[in-house]
């Protein structure tokens, strides 16, 4: 008989639903040990905690998160509020010896997130962060491919993330839905909130980062302040390119903004081998292009392989092989992930200390830019 998994949600906005949605989903579709109980969700208003529970299933709510770690009924804590109050929250819920489940970034600086890594490591609860493009099914397969050395050696991987939501000058920030344009909630801005997402799958796929040469934009200084109805400057990054180098020898370029108009959520990746190349893009997520050199001249080229088969990662627990999944799957796929390791007694990545080397080459990012040098990573 599957024991309980009981959760209790911290804030409920974006990625709050999208990973209600997961625990919702994930007992449908993987054969697992535990049956994930949806018991509590916490916002500071009890009306907006309340709507939220009765939309998701959650059992009840709270308006204080330090009661909702008092309660034994709750096993693991999800953080899903802005980055600014990921470390007091952690900490606490380390102390009380929950599970924890953080948003990405997670943390705002390195500092605070080696302080977050010794308080779980100290409490011996498992963690984890969500940086769910690690489990698109085709980004997992590009991994074993790579694993595989069916690249060979690697001489360059390129990603950007590019969006255009915040080019409007009379866009205010702070506040609930845009605390990710001030730096006191975020921390960053492009960096630490889509490069951060680059970075980790970049880490996973090839390894890690020694040095940047970064350059950071803010297009718009100054931006009113819903806290304060002030117009008050503006102090995340609306746009970041920078260089690196590779631990394994290859060379990194990386790119991200808020200001390319006709792009609402461009993510690609794209890594050249000796051998083969690979190319991924997140607007047709279930895709993976691939060049191999080693086939005949004659037929040699880019092909396009449709991620759908059941022999492909996690495809097996969804459709029948041609038919797609999306970009909420990936959560899914992270939850079964955790529950099947947990089961196991592992560690499931990332974890808080894979998240802390994400978070070392964001500052060092934010650094470079600042000093216009080449940095090192910690």
């Amino acid at each position: 008989m599957a024991k309980p998994f009981r959760i209790g949600m911290i804030g409920y906005g974006f990625m709050g639903k999208a990973h209600s949605n997961a625990y919702r989903r994930v007992g449908n579709f993987f054969d697992l040990d535990f049956d994930v109980q949806l018991k509590a969700i916490c916002a500071r208003t009890a009306e907006n905690a309340q709507e939220f529970a009765d939309t998701w299933g959650y059992e009840s709510v709270e308006t204080d998160w330090r009661k909702l770690l008092e309660r034994d009924d709750i096993d693991a804590v999800d953080i899903c509020v802005p980055n600014n109050l990921h470390k007091e929250i952690a900490l606490a819920a380390a102390d009380a010896g929950k599970i924890i489940l953080c948003e990405k970034p997670l943390a705002m600086n390195t500092a605070e997130g080696e302080e977050m890594c010794q308080a779980v490591e100290r409490a011996g609860i498992a963690n984890m962060v969500w940086y769910n493009y690690r489990r698109v099914p085709a980004v997992t397969f590009a991994k074993k491919l790579i694993d595989a050395g069916k690249l060979g050696k690697i001489f360059h991987y390129r990603a950007n993330f590019l969006q255009d939501w915040t080019i409007s000058e009379e866009l205010p920030q702070g506040g609930n839905a845009l605390w990710r344009l001030d730096v006191a909630a975020a921390g960053s801005g492009v960096t630490g909130d889509l490069l951060a997402h680059c970075i980790d799958t970049a880490l996973w796929l090839n390894g890690g980062i020694t040095d940047v040469n970064a350059m950071t934009e803010t297009f718009v200084k100054e931006r009113m302040h819903n806290l304060t109805g002030k117009v008050e400057p503006v102090g995340i990054d609306d746009a970041c390119t920078f260089m690196c180098h590779f631990k394994n020898a290859s060379l990194g370029l990386f790119e991200s903004t808020r200001y390319a108009r006709g792009h609402k959520a461009l993510y690609t990746l794209e890594i050249n081998g000796e051998h083969a190349s690979l190319k991924w893009d997140l607007h047709d997520l279930h895709r993976l292009d691939l060049f191999d050199h080693q086939d005949d001249g004659t037929v040699r080229g880019w092909r396009s392989i449709h991620v759908t088969d059941g022999e492909h990662p996690y495809m097996d627990r969804w459709w029948v092989p041609g038919l797609q999944i999306g970009y909420e799957h990936t959560f899914v796929h992270q939850v079964a992930d955790f529950l099947q390791d947990y089961a196991a007694g592992n560690p499931t990545t990332p974890s808080f200390r894979d998240a802390l080397e994400t978070q070392k080459v964001c500052d060092a990012v934010l650094s470079s830019a600042q000093s216009r040098q080449w940095t090192d990573v910690q």
